[in-house]
């Protein structure tokens, strides 16, 4: 049986809010590019996570590479919301002390 491309990657609204993850896994290729952009290569990415097959992290970062200014875009913004989230949780749990 040969997979393709295709196949090894799915989305579905009602996992990780509709982005596209490494198929049978909620692993999403916004995961992987943060793993990669940290210097983890994608078999090292599979050594820590057995579950995901080297095919799928591939057609992942193949994913990637071919929307790599939108999927930046959208880790910083993820980022930003993040540290905008926990600003809002230092300041109230200021207010409470």
């Amino acid at each position: 049986m040969i997979a393709s491309l295709d196949s090894l990657l799915t989305s579905s609204p009602e996992i990780r809010h509709g982005r596209l993850c490494i198929a049978r896994t909620g692993i999403t290729v916004h995961r992987i590019a943060i793993w990669y952009k940290l210097g983890h290569s994608a078999e090292e990415i599979t050594r820590q996570y057995p579950h995901l097959s080297l095919a799928g992290v591939y057609a992942a970062l193949a994913h990637y590479h071919a929307n790599r200014t939108q999927i930046d875009a959208d880790i910083e913004a993820d980022e930003a919301q993040s540290q905008r989230l926990e600003a809002q949780y230092a300041q109230k749990r200021q207010v409470l002390q």
